[in-house]
C-alpha cells in the first residue's frame, strides 16, 4: 500500500499573490495572523522542525521529502493550478522536475476550480477563471507531459495517475478525458490513470467516475461528507464565532462505516481542520483530534483498502501534507511536534481491523463549553 500526501505549493511569492493579497504574502502570511476564536481555541499554529520554509529553496524541498519518507510516505500529490496555459504557483514542481531532485514520488491533482476571494469570504470576486475547450484540453495534457514521463512519476500497474479536483465543473469530462487520453498515447505517454475527487457534492449523490471518463475516485475529506454542527452545544450563546464545529471522532467513525461503492474509490483522510486562519470568524473546525484518534482512523483505512484493492491499486490519500492555512497538515507544529507522523507510522506498521479503530474513536462530549487545547482546526 502506498500512502500519497496532499501537497499546497504557496508557500513562496508570486506577482498574483502580491497584487491580490498584498505583496509579499504566502501562505504563512494568513497562519501567522490567526487568533483564537473563542476559549481554548489553539491558534495560531505554527511551525516547528521545518521553520516557516520557502519553497523557491531545495534545501526546503529536500528537507520535506527526507521528513516524509522517513515517516512512511510514498509521495506528494502536488496541486496543479492552470489556467488556459497559465500556471500558478508552479515554481516548487518545475524546479523539481528541472533539478531531478529530491528523488521522491510524485504525482498532480489538477485544482482547476475558479480562482477567487473565497480564502477571505468573498468568494464572489473573481480572480482567475477557468476555461474548458478541446484546445485547452490538448494544452493541459501537452503541459503535463514532462512531469507524467519523469520516473518518480507515481503510476498504478504503469499508468500515470492524474487527478481532477472539481470533475463536476467539467462541461463533458467525459470529451476531455478522451482527449486527454488518446493524446498521451500519441505523445508516448501511454494510458493514463485518470481520478476524480469526489468534492463539491453531497455524500448520497456521488456519481460514478467510470461514466464520466474516470477510471476512479478519491475521496478528499472533509468534503461530501455529512456532519453536525456542534456550535451551539460548545460555545456560548454570545460567542462571535459564527463557523461551524465537527466532531473529529464522529467524522472519522462515518469514514470508516462508509460502505465499498461499485466503483474503484480510494480512501482520504485528515489529521485535523481549522481554516479560520483564512476564513476568520466564518470557519469550520475539528473538535477532538488527536494524534491517536489520527492513528486509529488511519488503520482503520489502510486494512479497507489492502481488503478492496490488490497490488498498486492499493493507495490511500491522506489530506494534507502542509496545508496550513486549513490546519490538516502532517509537518511538524509547536505542539504536537512529530506525534501526527509517528502515529502515521505506527498505524502502517501495526495494521488493524475497522473494529478496533472504531472502538478506539470515542466522542467528544456535547456538554463541552470551552473546548480543550486538543481541538484542532477545519475547512
Amino acid at each position: 500500500m502506498r500512502l500519497i500526501a496532499f501537497y499546497l505549493p504557496q508557500f513562496h511569492p508570486i506577482p498574483e499573490n502580491d497584487l491580490w493579497w498584498g505583496r509579499g504574502f504566502t501562505e504563512w502570511t494568513n497562519v501567522t495572523r490567526a487568533v483564537p476564536r473563542f476559549p481554548g481555541h489553539r491558534q495560531p499554529r505554527l511551525p516547528a522542525d521545518l521553520g516557516f520554509y520557502d519553497l523557491r529553496l531545495p534545501e526546503a524541498r529536500q528537507a520535506q521529502a527526507d521528513l516524509a519518507a522517513a515517516y512512511g510516505i510514498h509521495g506528494f500529490c502536488y496541486h496543479h493550478y492552470w489556467f488556459s496555459g497559465r500556471r500558478l504557483l508552479e515554481r516548487p514542481l518545475e524546479d523539481v522536475l528541472a533539478s531531478g531532485q529530491p528523488r521522491f514520488p510524485f504525482c498532480i491533482s489538477w485544482a482547476n476550480e475558479n480562482w477567487t476571494r473565497r480564502w477571505d469570504g468573498s468568494e464572489d470576486q473573481l480572480l482567475m477563471r477557468q476555461e474548458y475547450s478541446d484546445e485547452n484540453d490538448l494544452r493541459f495534457i501537452h503541459d503535463l507531459v514532462p512531469a507524467l514521463r519523469d520516473d518518480r512519476y507515481i503510476r498504478v500497474n504503469g499508468r500515470p495517475l492524474l487527478l481532477v479536483y472539481y470533475s463536476t465543473a467539467m462541461p463533458d469530462s467525459r470529451r476531455t478525458t478522451a482527449i486527454w487520453r488518446e493524446r498521451a498515447h500519441a505523445l508516448g505517454v501511454g494510458e493514463l490513470y485518470l481520478v476524480r475527487a469526489e468534492t463539491h457534492m453531497l455524500p448520497d449523490r456521488l456519481p460514478d467516475p467510470r461514466r464520466l471518463g474516470f477510471d476512479a475516485a478519491v475521496e478528499f475529506t472533509p468534503h461530501a461528507t455529512e456532519f453536525t454542527d456542534l456550535r451551539a452545544q460548545l460555545l456560548p450563546a454570545d460567542a462571535s464565532f459564527a463557523g461551524r464545529m465537527v466532531d473529529y471522532g464522529s467524522l472519522a467513525k462515518a469514514s470508516l462505516g462508509r460502505r465499498a461503492p461499485a466503483y474503484p474509490l480510494h480512501r482520504t483522510l485528515v489529521p485535523d481542520w481549522d481554516n479560520t486562519p483564512r476564513r476568520k470568524d466564518y470557519g469550520a473546525l475539528l473538535v477532538g483530534s488527536t494524534p491517536a484518534r489520527y492513528e486509529a482512523w488511519l488503520r482503520g483505512l489502510a486494512d479497507w483498502t489492502r481488503h478492496h484493492h490488490r497490488g498498486e491499486e492499493q493507495l490511500l490519500f491522506v489530506n494534507a501534507w502542509n496545508e496550513w492555512g486549513e490546519g490538516c497538515c502532517l509537518e511538524p507544529d509547536r505542539r504536537y511536534g512529530t506525534q501526527y507522523l509517528d502515529a502515521l507510522r505506527a498505524a502502517l506498521e501495526r495494521g488493524a481491523g475497522p473494529a478496533d479503530a472504531l472502538c478506539a474513536m470515542p466522542r467528544w462530549p456535547t456538554s463541552l463549553v470551552s473546548p480543550p487545547a486538543s481541538v484542532a482546526a477545519g475547512i
